[in-house]
């Protein structure tokens, strides 16, 4: 896994990555503290609103961004958006009402919507080979992992001896450094976009991914992703402390029971891979989620808890690693930051649903049920997903192009029904049936 680190571009790319994470995880304990100071038991409120305006800003702004990004130079685009999300932290310590967090919180989020899906759309042009690609998304899922387990630990370290607000400095320091590293490498230049409107720019990444049966079934997958993962990180706290009569320090140990599954699962995929295919893998990820929630009512102590977690965290892994490949595969080069964009708004608006819901179905009638109906949504998922994913799903496909003149240049050298990698642009609108 580590091997694709000699390449400078990836390493560059990657250090400013886990510099930018711990900055945001800092950020978010040191938002927490700041809701805490603000508004008192209602802190929960403000949290819950500020994560709802984090989501609406994924789901509405990331096509968007993608759109600004075809026309932009890569390199400068995301500097700019790492700058910016530093400067809008700026401000964060001297907040003095809760409304201003929530207007901070938008304009950040909305740089972050812009940001990481033109960061993965460029980690495949940077290492173009699949075995290495498939390595860097081993080591980004890692990287993500850790940070959930460190940047906490990192924080109440700070705390000991600095104010919450230093924090934020914090994370100012971790978006500047990012940018920073990001400026010293040359980014592969990226390819021409096609000419249009900026509304078509916007819309393509949806309309490809409607358009493609293999991310129709991502799509679907991930709400199954979601309703799991929902129940974890909404209600882990409500299971620890009040089902279990447990204190913060067991909540901590649950969450990285989660997190330490995801790392495990990280660490073998890049061989899994090279023996299974995506789809499987990915189906059986998810399985391994639902199961492990609809298990939830079943648990009666802390080890038994974080055993659960763990798998969770296992097959969650298994379901985001490899997402990266589908997409490549999914879309002209051009066409990969629209792609990656419509999956960063997608995704998110998956876990814009569960995460209220898991909340207040947890509220409303207690944990089992909240385990069992986010368990049913999942299931229910992951059902539609091997009914949208064919299982006969090849790369090349046979297709036809009775639309167009027998001299057009798509033709040359092909007779009017022929084969090549298949993906959804301006020659190919429709999907064809997969033949053998």
């Amino acid at each position: 896994m580590l091997s694709v680190l000699a390449n400078r571009t990836f390493r560059h790319l990657f250090a400013a990555l886990i510099i930018a994470l711990l900055g945001t995880g800092l950020a978010t304990v040191a938002l927490g503290l700041l809701a805490w100071q603000l508004a008192g038991e209602n802190a929960g409120l403000v949290m819950g609103t500020a994560l709802a305006i984090k989501m609406i800003a994924y789901v509405t702004l990331a096509p968007i961004a993608a759109a600004f990004a075809e026309r932009l130079p890569r390199r400068a685009f995301l500097v700019a958006l790492d700058l910016t999300r530093a400067g809008v932290v700026l401000f964060l310590p001297f907040v003095t009402e809760v409304w201003q967090i929530y207007v901070l919180i938008f304009f950040l989020q909305a740089a972050s919507a812009g940001f990481t899906p033109a960061f993965q759309a460029t980690i495949p042009d940077v290492l173009p080979d699949e075995r290495d690609y498939t390595k860097a998304l081993s080591l980004l899922r890692l990287a993500e992992d850790l940070e959930q387990l460190l940047s906490p630990m990192l924080a109440a370290a700070l705390l000991t001896v600095v104010s919450f607000p230093v924090l934020f400095g914090g994370t100012v320091v971790g978006f500047v450094g990012s940018a920073i590293l990001v400026v010293t490498v040359l980014l592969p230049a990226q390819s021409s976009s096609d000419p249009g409107q900026f509304w078509a720019s916007t819309t393509k990444g949806i309309r490809i991914y409607l358009s493609t049966p293999r991310l129709r079934g991502l799509m679907v997958m991930e709400m199954a992703v979601a309703a799991a993962g929902a129940m974890v990180y909404v209600n882990t706290v409500v299971l620890v402390q009040a089902d279990l009569g447990l204190g913060a320090p067991q909540v901590a140990l649950a969450f990285a029971a989660f997190g330490g599954g995801s790392i495990v699962a990280a660490f073998l995929l890049p061989r899994i891979l090279e023996k299974i295919a995506d789809r499987p893998v990915m189906i059986t990820g998810a399985g391994v989620m639902v199961a492990g929630v609809v298990l939830t009512p079943l648990v009666t102590d802390l080890p038994g808890l974080m055993v659960l977690w763990g798998t969770v965290g296992f097959g969650f892994s298994l379901t985001q690693t490899p997402i990266g490949r589908i997409l490549n595969r999914s879309a002209r080069e051009q066409d990969r930051p629209a792609v990656f964009a419509a999956q960063f708004a997608l995704s998110h608006a998956a876990w814009l649903v569960t995460y209220p819901l898991a909340g207040w179905l947890g509220a409303t009638f207690g944990m089992d049920i909240a385990a069992c109906g986010l368990a049913l949504i999942g299931a229910v998922a992951m059902t539609a997903v091997i009914r949208l994913w064919p299982q006969l799903d090849p790369i090349e496909l046979t297709h036809n192009h009775s639309e167009l003149p027998s001299d057009h240049p798509h033709l040359r050298g092909h007779e009017p029904g022929h084969r090549h990698a298949f993906v959804i642009d301006g020659l190919h609108r429709r999907w064809p049936p997969a033949r053998a």
